[in-house]
């Protein structure tokens, strides 16, 4: 069974209502639900335990960032499996200075913006930073076809702000010396690239962000960049938005910086956590490594293809820490519903 398997469109939502066992306790819980991959594993998996844990009568609505959020701020939806926080920050304090809802922590510890090497050329040449890239010896391993002379370091979309900010870091780090900022022209297109890499055992510097399903599938190392300053940050986006608006010729010197690795929250109504207690308790417990999150993505998208109970029903099956969550009663109630 799918438990998204009716689409209703509904100011572009798609709503699916899956029958569950009525508990007078819990009764109905409204669950928000992202046309995202990742936001899918989290809501499959919590949609699982309240239903067979709790035995709340769960409504999951599916729709992207701003009507999903705005029917949460506006009490329509009680509770949101993953938040990027760091996205919506202003309007999401706004909406929870007034207690309407509540931040209840990390579900995911970090989601990541970096460049990586493959893990076999990484320890064979002893790759670990940036600034290790910037040998002519080391760019050779990565020859761009289209431009022999440099490496090729597979960059972000052409069109997205990454972009202009790997072409900025190059610059900064002296990578522009050695390496072209390649543009894959889709993110589809950027994880073929990686992916084909593997196949052929051919080396790869690129960059690429988690959580997502390839990263659940090869194994890259990620470069040591100098550490998240605000300040820095600043500087260069101030450089990066010239560039963006009038063209790579008005670069300016600057500093650079890691991206920053944001945590994923979870949010609830007040009214909702105030009147579920056990739930909310769970909830706030809830928490996936990045790493796990990667590999459910991948069994997700492939294995389930895309069934959300599936992948609730491997998550569970297979890891033990969910049961830390909840109390005994609610772990025997899952288990045997597996």
């Amino acid at each position: 069974m799918k438990l998204i398997n009716k689409l209703l469109a509904v100011t572009a939502f798609s709503v699916a209502l899956v029958p569950g066992v009525v508990s007078a306790d819990c009764g109905k819980t409204r669950l928000a639900d992202f046309d995202w991959n990742s936001a899918n594993v989290h809501t499959g998996i919590v949609q699982f335990v309240l239903e067979h844990g709790y035995g709340c009568e769960v409504e999951t609505t599916r729709g992207s960032t701003t009507p999903i959020m705005a029917a949460h701020y506006d009490s329509q939806l009680d509770v949101v499996t993953e938040l990027w926080y760091d996205n919506i920050v202003t309007a999401y304090d706004a909406v929870q200075a007034e207690g309407i809802i509540e931040n209840i922590g990390i579900n995911t510890p970090d989601s990541q913006q970096a460049f990586y090497v493959d893990r076999t050329t990484a320890e064979k040449y002893n790759i670990k930073s940036v600034l290790d890239m910037n040998n002519p010896e080391i760019a050779a391993l990565f020859s761009d076809p289209e431009d022999p002379d440099k490496g090729r370091m597979v960059s972000c979309i052409g069109g997205w702000t990454c972009y202009t900010i790997n072409a900025v870091k190059q610059r900064v780090y002296g990578l522009d010396k050695f390496y072209t900022n390649f543009d894959p022209g889709s993110s589809g297109a950027l994880a073929a690239e990686i992916a084909g890499a593997f196949a052929k055992d051919r080396p790869i510097f690129t960059y690429y962000w988690a959580p997502t399903a390839l990263m659940g599938k090869v194994d890259l190392v990620r470069l040591v960049e100098p550490p998240y300053d605000t300040d820095c940050w600043g500087a260069m986006m101030d450089v990066v938005e010239d560039m963006k608006a009038n063209g790579a010729d008005v670069y300016k010197p600057t500093c650079a910086t890691e991206y920053k690795d944001m945590s994923l929250d979870k949010s609830v109504l007040t009214a909702w956590a105030d009147t579920h207690p056990d739930e909310t308790a769970f909830l706030r417990a809830y928490s996936i490594p990045t790493a796990t999150v990667n590999k459910l993505l991948a069994f997700y998208e492939g294995e389930a293809d895309g069934d959300m109970e599936l992948l609730a029903i491997e998550y569970l099956s297979n890891n033990s820490e969910w049961k830390s969550w909840v109390s005994a009663d609610v772990a025997a109630n899952v288990s045997s519903a597996l």
